[in-house]
Formats: C-alpha cells, sequence, structure tokens
C-alpha cells in the first residue's frame, strides 16, 4: 500500500501495509496501481510552481516531498511561520494535503515535515538536536533493514541514538547511519539536485552598427519574430503576450507590449501586432539590440490550433486590441443574477458564452438602465396597470403577460428594500410592447408600497 484514503485511513489501513493483509481485514476495498513515475511527474510539476511564487531553488525530496530554499524569502510573506501556514493552506484549497516544516539542515526539515508534532513547524537555528531527539529513526532516511535493526536493539528515536558512542554505531550499522544523522544535525553537507530553470521565452539580436530608421525596426521583428515561433512550436505553445525591447545607445531600453486573445505562434500574425505598436517607438541616438520575449504563453497542439473559432477571428480581435487598446475590444457575457441589470457583465472577445436567459421567458431587446419610474394605475394588486405614463407620455394597456416574480440575492447585498419585484410584458394601443416591475418592500407585494418602473422595450 503506497497511500490511503481519508477514509481508509479511518478504517485503520496505514501505507506501508501488505495489500493482501488489508483486504482479508476489509473485502471491500477498493484499490488501484501506484504510478509511481505519474506521482514523480505531478511532484515535480508543484515544484515547478513552487519555484515560481515561494523560492527560486526547489529540490525533489520522492517519493512525496520537496525541498525550498527559504532564506532570504520568508520576509517577502509575513514571517517564517506566516510562510509556511499559508503554503500548507493554499495547498489544502487546492485539494493537497500537506505538511511542511523549516530548518537549517534540509534532513531536518525531511524528518520534521514527516514526523513533527504539527502540520507546520519551524526550528530556530541550530537546535536540530532538541528538535529531532523525539523523532523516531524512521525520521533519516535510513533504509528499511537499518531502522529495523535499530528498533530490534531498542532504539526507538533520534534521541537514543544520540545518547550512544558514535564509534560503536558506525561499527555496528555502517557509515550510511552516521551520514544520515550528520546531516540532519549540520555536520556534514548535503547537496541537493535542484529543479533546472526552463529557458526563457526570448530571442535576442545584436547589430553590428546601430539603426535608428523605422525600416530597421521592422526589419528586426521580421528577424526575431520566427527564431520566437520556433522556440514556441518546440514546447507546444502559444503566445499570450508579447514584450519587444529595443537597447538604445545610451543605455536605455524602448518597449511595446502585445497581446492576444488566443495563444498564437503564427508568424505572420505575431508580426503585424508587433507592426502596428512599433510605429510610436522613438529609437534615440541608435538601437544597439533588440529582444523579443514571450513572458505569458499557453499549450497550442498543433491539431487544435484555430479549431474552436471561426478561421481569423483571433488574428482579427488582436489587430483590433492592438489599435484601439486593449480594454476596447470585449464581448457581453450572460452572467448568473437575480435582476436583469446585473445578468451581463464584460468577457474575453473569445470567451465561450455559458448559460443565458430561460428560453421560455421573453427578454426585452433593449433594457433602460437604470429603470425608469413611471405613474401606474392598477385595478388590483396582483393585475398588470391599466394605464402609465412614460416620459410625459400616456399609455394605455391593451394586453398583458405576468407576472413574474424576481428576488434580490443576500450573498450580493440586494435583499434590502426592493427586493421583490413582479415582472409585467404589456402591450399598449399602438402595439409598443413594454417590461415594467412593480417593487415593494415586503415579501407579500400586496401589502408594500409599491412603485412601478420600466425596464425594457421590446422591438425597439
Amino acid at each position: 500500500m503506497a497511500a490511503a484514503s481519508q477514509q481508509a485511513l479511518h478504517l485503520g489501513v496505514r501505507p506501508g501495509e501488505p495489500l493482501a493483509r488489508v483486504r482479508a481485514r476489509l473485502p471491500g476495498l477498493h484499490a488501484e496501481p501506484h504510478d509511481a513515475a505519474a506521482d514523480a511527474e505531478a511532484l515535480e510539476r508543484l515544484g515547478h510552481w513552487l519555484r515560481q511564487r515561494m523560492s527560486p531553488l526547489v529540490a525533489l525530496d520522492l517519493p512525496d516531498g520537496l525541498f525550498l530554499e527559504a532564506e532570504g524569502a520568508s520576509h517577502l510573506f509575513g514571517g517564517e511561520a506566516r510562510m509556511l501556514d499559508g503554503l500548507v493552506a493554499r495547498l489544502g484549497r487546492a485539494g493537497l494535503s500537506a505538511r511542511a516544516a523549516l530548518a537549517d539542515t534540509a534532513g531536518a526539515a525531511h524528518a520534521l515535515a514527516r514526523f513533527g508534532p504539527a502540520a507546520t513547524l519551524v526550528v530556530p537555528p541550530h537546535a536540530q538536536p532538541e528538535a529531532l531527539a523525539p523523532l523516531p529513526v524512521a525520521a533519516l532516511r535510513l533504509p528499511p533493514e537499518d531502522t529495523a535493526g535499530l528498533v530490534r536493539l531498542g532504539i526507538a528515536s533520534i534521541g537514543d541514538l544520540l545518547a550512544l558512542p558514535r564509534a560503536s554505531l558506525g561499527r555496528r550499522f555502517g557509515l550510511d547511519l552516521l551520514r544520515r544523522l550528520d546531516q540532519a544535525l549540520g555536520r556534514a553537507g548535503e547537496p541537493l539536485a535542484f529543479l533546472p530553470h526552463p529557458e526563457p521565452l526570448a530571442a535576442t539580436l545584436r547589430l553590428a552598427e546601430p539603426v535608428s530608421h523605422a525600416e530597421a525596426l521592422h526589419a528586426l521583428i521580421d528577424r526575431l519574430v520566427p527564431l520566437l515561433c520556433q522556440k514556441l512550436a518546440q514546447r507546444g505553445q502559444g503566445a499570450r503576450r508579447l514584450d519587444l525591447l529595443f537597447q538604445r545607445l545610451d543605455g536605455s531600453v524602448a518597449a511595446v507590449r502585445a497581446g492576444t486573445a488566443a495563444p498564437s505562434r503564427e508568424v505572420a500574425h505575431l508580426s503585424r501586432l508587433l507592426h502596428l505598436l512599433v510605429e510610436g517607438v522613438d529609437p534615440g541616438f541608435g538601437i544597439e539590440a533588440a529582444t523579443l520575449a514571450c513572458p505569458l504563453a499557453a499549450p497550442l497542439p498543433p491539431e487544435q490550433r484555430g479549431a474552436d473559432m471561426a478561421p481569423g477571428m483571433a488574428e482579427t480581435v488582436d489587430r483590433l486590441a492592438a489599435r484601439l487598446g486593449e480594454g476596447a475590444v470585449f464581448r457581453l457575457a450572460p452572467r448568473a443574477a437575480a435582476f436583469p441589470e446585473s445578468s451581463v457583465a464584460r468577457a474575453s472577445p473569445l470567451a465561450p458564452v455559458a448559460g443565458g436567459w430561460p428560453a421560455h421567458l421573453p427578454r426585452p431587446t433593449r433594457l433602460v438602465e437604470p429603470p425608469e419610474r413611471v405613474e401606474a394605475i392598477a385595478m388590483l394588486p396582483d393585475r398588470p396597470p391599466a394605464l402609465f405614463v412614460w416620459r410625459g407620455r400616456r399609455h394605455r394597456v391593451r394586453a398583458a403577460d405576468g407576472p413574474e416574480r424576481m428576488h434580490g440575492e443576500w450573498w450580493t447585498g440586494t435583499a434590502g428594500e426592493g427586493a421583490v419585484r413582479d415582472y409585467f410584458l404589456v402591450e399598449d394601443e399602438e402595439g409598443t410592447r413594454f417590461w415594467l416591475f412593480r417593487r415593494g418592500d415586503g415579501e407579500d407585494p400586496a401589502t408594500g408600497d409599491f412603485s412601478w418602473h420600466l425596464h425594457g422595450l421590446f422591438g425597439g
């Protein structure tokens, strides 16, 4: 057994037990084959995630742990204890149960993270012996046969080991025990193989002679973009953001940034975007080097390119954003909300559409925002108005449908006064259709102080 769920742990299952023994005790146990390679791959992905957010130096502690070099980083998170608490809490929100310890040595951190008394623990400097003494000898990362031999001799804790003569430990159990003990206590070094930093997605050109005219800058773009797209293709990614940096002779940098609505590594498309933006670059006394970097990329397998949208749509959106500004191009997407004025939100131009108005309920083609107060005369509280006055004009109601009741949302603060609305679709004598609602203070509109509002128009 390599691992067990929380439910299995509650039933007494412990990792490391033979599966046959566990099934003899619990015949209904569900087991899956352990994929050690997939676990290691997932652990490495988590390490790269932590390298970007916590520390640039992260090493694997197989089969189930990671080492982070946290020196000089804890003050960014409010101290060492808060850093560990925040890390464990964030992993918990992602569905990962974790324990963390911070110590002077990798061996002590390994032992206390797995066998320590708390989910997070910070060991004061040079306090490894006191912190490690109560832990079992299994915390020293010894071979199983060495751990079993120590336990048979009555040496159950690291404190028991520390009380014995060092020479006799080496003769009886070999140098591996002394090495692990010295690494945990800081008497011997322990080299760690930190995860490699991926090669940056960038292409650079250095010029023999500085240039300053616009044609030369455009020529640099035409040379840099294919180089960058080649690197993107090798990684199976597409650019979402591009930074073009021109190094001037005086040491200053002129920069432009382009974004894409969808991952792209089309040379022609990315070149056109940069050509649009480079017009305003001031070369100063001359440009001596240029770098095109991709700080944000996304997976883009070859078989998926352009499969989920109309041909050329992403390119069109990107060109409009380059000319008008990134925030000027958007789409309106439906949003789950109780009231119509909150049911539409801005979204990315290529964002997928999810949800919408119920098909069986009529909705106006034009909303009046904010809703406008109208003077209405209704014969009964639960009936539509017989006539209403809007913008100084009287409208006599010929036909009506409703009411459709809508309630405010207490979790958004819209469940107070006027949180109940009864909507009516009404048609006047001229055939114009309106969307009116009646608002009151109470749950029962027959007992409230009601007012009428016009919220939309159908067909105009």
